[in-house]
Formats: C-alpha cells, sequence, structure tokens
C-alpha cells in the first residue's frame, strides 16, 4: 500500500495514473479508522480504479485544542484496516500539518448561502470553516473524480456540495447511507471512547428517530420535537443538545409540511462528554 507524505509526491502520481485514463475516488478521514469509513472506501470501488484515503487530524475543525489533544492517532492501524479492503489499490495521504497549511494554520471564510448558521453551526461556531478549508484543500490536491461522504453527517454533505459547487471544483460528491453498528448506534471513530453504561445506553438514540419518523407520519413537527426532548428529558444518561426537523434542501425548519417536500430529523446528544449526532429521513 502506498502511503504519501507530502502532497506533491501524491498529486504527481496522481497526474499520471490519471493521464492512463484511470479515475480517482477519494474519502477524507481524521483517522481512528471504523468500519463506517471501509464502507465508503467500498462504494468507492464501484466508480473508482483507485482510492485516495487522507488521514489528518484538521486542527481547525477543533473547538476546544483539548479535544483536538485527544484525537487518536493510529495510523498503523487504520492502514491495517484499510489493508483488508484492498491491499494495491488504495493510496494513503498522512501528512504533517506544515504540508497541508505551510505556515498559517487559519480557516478560510465561508458562505454557504446559510447552510452552515443552521444545527451545528449553531453550537459550534466556526466549524463549517474549518471544514470547507480542509475539504478544500484536499481537492484541490487530489483532484478525485469522485468523493465520498457519509450521511450522519448530512449538514457537513451538503455543505461540501455547495463548496464544489461555489468554486467550481472538478469532484463529484457521492453521500452514502450511514452505517451502524448492530445495535443501530450510528459508527463514529467517539464510539470508542464511550464508557461501558453509555455505549450501552447510546441506542436509544437510534430508536428514539425510528420512533419520531412513525409519528411524523400522523403528527406536527411541533408535536415529534416535543415528544423527542420529553423522552430525553427523562432518560438517566443521555442528554439532549438538540432534535430538529428540517428540509433537506435549505435545512431550515418549518411551521407546516408541504407535500412534495423532503425533511429530515437531526440529533446531538451528548452521553457523558462524548457527544454524538444522527440523524433519520421522516419521508
Amino acid at each position: 500500500m502506498k502511503i504519501f507524505k507530502y502532497k506533491k509526491n501524491l498529486a504527481s502520481k496522481i497526474d499520471q495514473f490519471k493521464a492512463n485514463g484511470n479515475s480517482i475516488g477519494f474519502v477524507p478521514t481524521m483517522g481512528a479508522l471504523h468500519e463506517g469509513h471501509l464502507s465508503l472506501v467500498k462504494r468507492g470501488f464501484e466508480d473508482s480504479s483507485i482510492m485516495v484515503v487522507s488521514v489528518f487530524v484538521n486542527p481547525t475543525q477543533f473547538d476546544k485544542p483539548e479535544d483536538l489533544d485527544k484525537y487518536p492517532r493510529t495510523l498503523d492501524r487504520d492502514v491495517a484496516l484499510l489493508k483488508t479492503v484492498s491491499k494495491d489499490k488504495i493510496w494513503v495521504y498522512a501528512p504533517a500539518v506544515e504540508d497541508v497549511y505551510s505556515n498559517e494554520v487559519t480557516s478560510e471564510k465561508f458562505s454557504f448561502d446559510g447552510l452552515e448558521d443552521e444545527m451545528e453551526g449553531k453550537f459550534r461556531k466556526g466549524h463549517f470553516d474549518g471544514v470547507g478549508t480542509i475539504v478544500k484543500r484536499l481537492l484541490e490536491i487530489i483532484k478525485p473524480h469522485y468523493a465520498y461522504f457519509g450521511e450522519k453527517d448530512f449538514q457537513q454533505l451538503l455543505i461540501i456540495k455547495k463548496l464544489v459547487e461555489k468554486y467550481h471544483l472538478e469532484a463529484k460528491i457521492i453521500g452514502c447511507k450511514i452505517h451502524r453498528e448492530p445495535n443501530g448506534l450510528a459508527m463514529s471513530s467517539r464510539n470508542e471512547r464511550l464508557k461501558p453504561a453509555y455505549k450501552e445506553a447510546a441506542p436509544f438514540i437510534f430508536k428514539t428517530l425510528k420512533n419520531a419518523k412513525r409519528k411524523f407520519k400522523t403528527q406536527s413537527a411541533t408535536k415529534v420535537i416535543h415528544w423527542v426532548t420529553k423522552e430525553f428529558t427523562n432518560h438517566p444518561l443521555l442528554e439532549l443538545e438538540y432534535f430538529i426537523i428540517a428540509d433537506t434542501k435549505n435545512l431550515k425548519s418549518f411551521q407546516r409540511k408541504v407535500k412534495g417536500k423532503h425533511y429530515r430529523g437531526f440529533i446531538a446528544v451528548y452521553a457523558d462528554d462524548i457527544r454524538l449526532i444522527d440523524n433519520i429521513a421522516l419521508n
């Protein structure tokens, strides 16, 4: 498996490969890989001859310095996991911060037509500037034909599609369904940090989302939101940060359901000090 530390070497290799008519797929990660990441890579091989996987803990995406320090760096384990998918058709880009940011580790300022101001944007100020900065730089370095993102971060997926549109980047962004643990918990690198009692409790999140979906068929968004809030108020371990029902195109909340529009329920929950997000299509 080829592992690249420097963007110059990776870009040169990609140019050679594309010149021969081969397609490049891309999955950006911050490492600590799990089956959810592998599902994106496997999906990528449906379209692409070579998959590039970046393993880079991006400093501009962290609101708190201590969270950046705590984030696991497990490159050897990550490479071993990727080898279970393919030993020779996956290229890993694992750069140092300096190779990506040179001498200035700062976020660019972006406008995503208001998508960045909803949900996660309200609770994590500047977060999507960090996301936009690193994804834009990686897409410019790798220049893939396709890039794959999970729907667990649905807001991020829409924002990256808007980024590609606004900056005329060549990659086609493909959203992939949420990969879940057998108990329904959305796969995340954070799940490994859950204490046993909280890991046992966490599937309640997806169970509640499924029940909210059933209720949404016959009840208003306001009533469903009230019900979800009450469910978590009564839960002994899990603390609800938000549950929002929004239009899937603009992520805006609404007063009344409109036929033909698509809605999604979005949730963020604290399990002790671990923040978990999830979402579900409601219609």
